[in-house]
């Protein structure tokens, strides 16, 4: 088990996946908040189960998985359901990725989730890295990729912790808006640094 976590955020669309795939590739396990989001609502968990019971059959894709879409809509234009879902889904989340952390085998483990401090998952963790990137770049990369209005990625922005006070919790910040290649010796000698600290935990 790794005893040594780094906990990695950044806004939306600061580029955390790129981050995460190369300290992947450096032998690392990474445990990723968004996708453990997703597996707890997978068809047969507790968590879909209890969606279900719910809101009824109709939140429920053709394949038998949530439709997110038609969740998100509820959720966004009704706070004590937003409160019902964050409250089921939460713990699940959080003894998922304890789970995942304690089982990680590498010298040291990557804890990803991008709202790393709003959730207070820095405690979990030895040191912070952020993923860093001006908020117009985050906006023009999250509508390109994700095919969404500009306004909607803004709202999505608003809703998190403002860059500046990120800045201000994390142990590390790599700026993000430059070529790859610059982003990844400066990973890679973070890898060093974060490997030293770990034997010495």
């Amino acid at each position: 088990m790794s005893s040594w976590i780094l906990g990695l955020t950044g806004g939306i669309g600061a580029g955390k996946t790129a981050a995460t795939r190369h300290f992947e590739s450096l032998g690392i396990d990474v445990v990723d908040a968004d996708i453990v989001a997703r597996e707890v609502v997978m068809p047969g968990t507790t968590g879909l189960n209890s969606i279900v019971e719910r809101f009824g059959p109709s939140i429920l894709s053709p394949d038998g998985k949530l439709n997110r879409a038609k969740l998100r809509d509820i959720i966004f234009n009704d706070e004590t359901e937003k409160t019902w879902l964050n409250e089921l889904l939460h713990p699940l989340i959080r003894a998922q990725m304890l789970s995942e952390l304690a089982n990680a085998a590498s010298p040291y483990c990557i804890l990803c989730a991008p709202l790393l401090f709003e959730n207070g998952l820095e405690k979990l963790c030895n040191k912070t890295l952020l993923i860093d990137v001006p908020n117009d770049v985050q906006i023009a990369r999250t509508s390109a990729r994700d095919k969404v209005s500009q306004e909607q990625v803004k709202n999505i922005i608003a809703a998190q912790m403002s860059r500046e006070d990120k800045c201000l919790r994390a142990d590390y910040i790599i700026d993000n808006n430059r070529p790859l290649t610059e982003v990844q010796i400066e990973l890679d000698n973070l890898h060093q640094t974060f490997l030293a600290a770990s034997k010495t935990n």
